[in-house]
């Protein structure tokens, strides 16, 4: 298969093992980086092989060769710099939340479907299969009808300047790892009668930064009964990003859906008894730019599509209303 032509938006610290790592083990090429600060941009280029550096990320668009553009900055960026991307006419591989709302997701996504590109947001547990298991013991009756869900990603707290912490560049914990979470319930939708909705939430506030979630928890429900828990933080004692599925006839435990690199168990229990299974520590990273790769060259069709993403988007939204927190800002960034 051709490799894939990546260009990357900035140096950020996920971009190594989101991108550069799996992309030099599966033989693609890393084009262009640019970076606000360029000597950030040169280093990421020598550790990772990256075959130029530009002086911005305007020129990262603009470059020819680019044909799939990866996009890791702060989340207020990601809207902005996905709509110039596609208008580019390259593909977008975009960290999550890859827009600030609902209007600006769509916005995307339109733009995309005129363009004739792809833009794939970096849910990349989706890919794992730790969750194609999950879905197939759902799937398989073996857990009967889903009566549960919870979610539970938390993470230690980011330096006090980090992007995450601000609200202008659409911070919080929620945006940042229980996202994760409001996907997954979504994903569940086709077991349980239909999308989730959002029955309530409650969230802490992070110190000296009014209306960024430190925590969150919020509680949802199905049109066939089940119901939902999620619970994100953002300065936790310890790292969790565990699901437990529960249903009529079982449960089944994901202990790090999140990172099946760090503990790829799913435990499920029956009437039959407990058993664990590991369903293998490669990064879900790469399973990710696999399943972007077989899409582009290929034609494979991708495990969700943008009526399921641009739905996530919308409970990130009711999340914050019911916990009476704003919905993040779109930012005010010039894109050039």
């Amino acid at each position: 298969m051709e490799p894939l032509r990546i260009g990357v938006l900035g140096a950020a610290r996920i971009a190594e093992s989101a991108i550069a790592v799996p992309a030099d083990a599966a033989g693609h090429r890393l084009v262009a980086v640019a970076a606000r600060d360029r000597s950030r941009a040169e280093d990421f280029a020598a550790r990772h092989g990256v075959e130029r550096v530009l002086e911005n990320y305007a020129d990262v668009l603009a470059d020819p060769e680019v044909e799939v553009v990866y996009n890791p900055l702060a989340n207020g960026l990601h809207g902005p710099w996905n709509l110039a991307a596609v208008r580019a006419g390259k593909h977008v591989l975009s960290e999550k939340p890859f827009a600030c709302d609902p209007a600006e997701a769509a916005e995307v996504f339109d733009a995309a479907r005129r363009a004739g590109v792809t833009v794939l947001p970096a849910y990349h547990y989706l890919h794992h299969p730790v969750t194609r298991r999950l879905l197939e013991l759902l799937g398989s009756g073996e857990l009967g009808q889903l009566r549960a869900v919870e979610t539970d990603t938390v993470i230690a707290a980011p330096p006090d300047d980090d992007p995450r912490w601000s609200l202008e560049l659409a911070g919080g914990a929620l945006m940042d790892v229980g996202c994760y979470g409001l996907h997954l319930h979504q994903l569940l939708a086709s077991w349980a009668g239909g999308a989730p909705r959002v029955l309530g939430a409650r969230a802490g506030e992070r110190a000296g930064r009014p209306g960024v979630d430190e925590w969150l928890d919020a509680t949802l429900d199905f049109p066939g009964g089940a119901t939902g828990a999620l619970r994100c933080h953002l300065a936790g004692e310890d790292m969790r990003f565990a699901a437990r599925l529960t249903g009529s006839r079982g449960e089944a435990v994901a202990a790090s859906f999140v990172r099946p690199d760090l503990d790829d168990a799913v435990t499920i229990t029956t009437g039959e008894g407990t058993r664990t299974e590991h369903l293998g520590r490669r990064s879900s990273f790469a399973y990710q730019l696999d399943a972007l790769a077989e899409h582009l060259r290929t034609g494979t069709p991708l495990p969700v599509d943008d009526v399921h993403e641009l739905a996530t988007t919308r409970l990130v939204d009711d999340c914050y209303r019911a916990a009476g927190l704003p919905p993040r800002p779109r930012s005010t960034v010039r894109v050039r």
